[in-house]
């Protein structure tokens, strides 16, 4: 499968292409463009949480354990003493770095049910609820931040696909169609709550069909159109 560094890059390269067309038509402003870039590149991380060893779960729970550890010395900072909000502070980083992360990574199989195409799809739609319902971004925003999401994860899962397949021989290597995996029936359990859980969020996502008349409307892809050479190599065709 890709490494962490080709995965990073991959989905930077992609989501940073597909967010530049969206932003030149002016569809996202500038802190959109920025978001949907960074989203993307989170979404090309994400399949491998369950990997115990992988960059992206050790960053995650390093930077999780940090802000539940400052959580705790915030709600208690006027009722402890100094020494016992130190102690409250390496208590609670402790806890998160070790104790959570390690029942974390028991109860997770590297490419397993997280590393498929609707756990990734489960959570694209899920930070399109928070951005509408949770943070009340315009409905067109929301939708670019989980498809963003998502289309990193799919770059991901397209990577690690690829790197399958052995070009010098043109053989696949075992991991072959272990990434983009729709189901799998040792987790046939685990698939159906996902099944289950995607179709309820699905009936009651936030209204798709404005955003898709949004993206169809010619007007915006009509200003792409005309800035997209640069000047001097518009001037040489015409």
């Amino acid at each position: 499968m890709a490494n962490f560094n080709t995965h990073l890059n991959g989905a930077f390269a992609v989501s940073g292409i597909i967010g530049l067309t969206v932003y030149k038509a002016g569809l996202i402003n500038d802190a959109g463009f920025l978001m949907c870039v960074a989203l993307g590149t989170i979404g090309g991380l994400l399949p491998d949480l369950d990997s115990d060893n992988s960059t992206p779960i050790k960053l995650g729970f390093n930077i999780a354990s940090f802000i539940f550890a400052f959580g705790l010395v915030m709600h208690w900072r006027s009722e402890l003493s100094l020494i016992a909000l130190i102690a409250l502070w390496l208590a609670g980083y402790g806890f998160m770095r070790y104790v959570v992360f390690r029942l974390f990574t028991s109860m997770t199989v590297h490419r397993g049910v997280i590393h498929s195409v609707p756990y990734m799809a489960i959570l694209g739609l899920g930070l399109t609820y928070l951005s509408y319902y949770g943070l009340h971004n315009s409905l067109a925003v929301s939708w670019f931040y989980g498809l963003f999401l998502f289309g990193g994860a799919m770059v991901h899962l397209t990577l690690d696909e690829m790197y399958s397949v052995n070009l010098s021989g043109m053989t696949l290597k075992r991991s072959a169609g272990t990434a983009m995996k729709f189901y799998q029936h040792k987790d046939k359990q685990w698939y159906l709550l996902l099944y289950v859980l995607l179709g309820l969020l699905v009936y009651a996502a936030p209204p798709f069909a404005p955003f898709w008349e949004q993206l169809r409307d010619p007007a915006p892809w009509a200003q792409l159109k005309v800035g997209v050479l640069p000047a001097l190599i518009d001037n040489l065709n015409r």
